[in-house]
């Protein structure tokens, strides 16, 4: 078993290593401290509008972008001397202007407007998930290793306290070594053709077909610039505003990828997850539009160091683990379960407990050696302004989000896959190239 303070000594040799690799860079730019930067914010809507509120409680917010100009409006009376934009290839004609950029897109454009500011040298805050599919989450974390900034993908769960005390937990080896664990959401968005369950949630569950019409674009709203690389449709209000889009594989990757990106980020942390060798998945026959409500997908991980082999399980919608269903353990709503070989540890985003909990009545915790955060948008700022990587950079949250977008892969494909991640190809499964990667709308391309 790891002691703590060799995991304190561990963390500490990490990050001194990590920050040591962007000091030189941070000394070239002269930054000071106590200095503002200058924010270009793309997207100020919803969890975009979250975004530019937190980053100018205490930076400079110099440009905004959105494709709905009644939130691009909003946005720019609250920063009136910011300049005004609803195609953000044009704010980068001028990149010298920001230091860092904010993206709060819809999924299916992170990867153009965040391998944009990478390549201009720019530090970037992208929500999750990172990108629409495998391939681009690969661009991405390539790119952000060769631009050398400061990267944060907005899971904000990670910035929490709760996550902390789990991974310190699971990492210095309080139920012993963990080999199985599952993830379960609640959320029933989505393609469900069971007439029952949509009975049971007509408020939730969506459309099942393709509209065959279309409806007025609304005022002020950029249909073909929200449209991005994704293939040309006729506007239809199934699609916009959102959340709506996220469920059309087009522009959005459903639940898996969205709530998986603030779910399975504990499990990949605190066992030390990146590349699946296996993924296989079930649910309702896989609909060539729209995401699934219900579905559940396993990985297999190998070792890692001295942590054995795991068998991680994400189930969403109706599905959730047998021992949730026998009533093995409380029946949370949305949880997470590491199953070790000297018990069990169960945990949503405030709250966790170690099972049996007789067992380990009088278990004494490791000493604390995750330091605490200011928030998902303040560690990225201030890890700008120290010359350091954020905690959820795209290093990490690049392989996070691949082995998201590899559950609706294995899921579409509707066959148990071998990953060959060097390669990001499915040896047994050449039909799985189209979900991997996809092509682009004519005039887009990531290069």
């Amino acid at each position: 078993m790891r002691s703590s303070s060799l995991n304190r000594r561990w963390f500490l040799q990490t990050s001194a290593a990590a920050a040591a690799t962007f000091a030189a860079p941070a000394i070239l730019r002269g930054r000071d401290l106590n200095s503002k930067l200058n924010i270009a914010v793309i997207g100020s809507g919803g969890r975009g509008g979250s975004n530019l509120g937190a980053c100018a409680a205490t930076e400079n917010i110099v440009a905004l972008c959105d494709v709905y100009e009644p939130n691009l409006d909003r946005a720019a009376m609250a920063h009136p001397q910011a300049k005004k934009f609803v195609d953000f290839r044009e704010m980068f004609a001028k990149p010298e202007e920001f230091d860092a950029v904010t993206v709060s897109t819809c999924e299916h454009t992170h990867a153009f407007a965040t391998l944009a500011a990478l390549k201009a040298g720019k530090h970037v805050y992208c929500e999750k998930p990172l990108t629409h599919n495998v391939w681009e989450a690969r661009v991405i974390r390539e790119a952000a290793k060769k631009a050398n900034v400061t990267t944060q993908m907005g899971i904000q769960i990670h910035s929490g306290a709760n996550y902390r005390r789990v991974v310190e937990l699971i990492q210095t080896g309080a139920i012993g070594p963990v080999r199985e664990a599952h993830v379960w959401v609640s959320r029933a968005w989505g393609w469900q053709p069971s007439e029952e369950i949509a009975k049971q949630h007509r408020d939730i569950v969506f459309a099942q077909d393709r509209p065959k019409d279309s409806s007025p674009v609304p005022p002020g709203l950029h249909w073909d610039l929200w449209l991005g690389p994704a293939p040309e449709r006729a506007f239809h209000n199934v699609y916009f505003p959102g959340p709506k889009w996220y469920r059309w594989w087009e522009w959005g990757s459903g639940t898996m990828s969205d709530l998986g990106s603030h779910w399975n980020d504990l499990p990949f942390w605190a066992l030390k997850l990146q590349a699946p060798l296996a993924i296989e998945a079930s649910g309702p026959p896989a609909h060539p539009d729209l995401a699934p409500a219900s579905m559940q997908a396993t990985y297999e991980y190998g070792a890692r160091g001295d942590m054995p082999p795991v068998k991680l399980t994400w189930y969403q919608g109706t599905n959730k683990p047998e021992i949730w269903t026998n009533g093995g353990i409380p029946k949370w709503d949305s949880a997470v379960l590491f199953i070790g070989d000297n018990g069990m540890l169960l945990s949503d985003y405030g709250k966790h407990v170690l099972l049996p909990e007789d067992k380990f009545k009088d278990f004494k915790r490791p000493e604390p050696f995750l330091p605490a955060s200011p928030g998902q948008q303040q560690e990225w700022l201030q890890a700008i302004k120290a010359g350091k990587p954020a905690s959820c950079d795209f290093e990490y949250s690049g392989w996070l989000t691949e082995a998201n977008h590899l559950g609706n892969v294995a899921y579409r494909v509707g066959k148990k896959l071998a990953w060959d991640a060097a390669n990001l190809r499915c040896p047994n499964a050449p039909e799985a190239d189209r979900f991997i990667r996809r092509e682009y709308r004519k005039g887009w391309e990531l290069a």
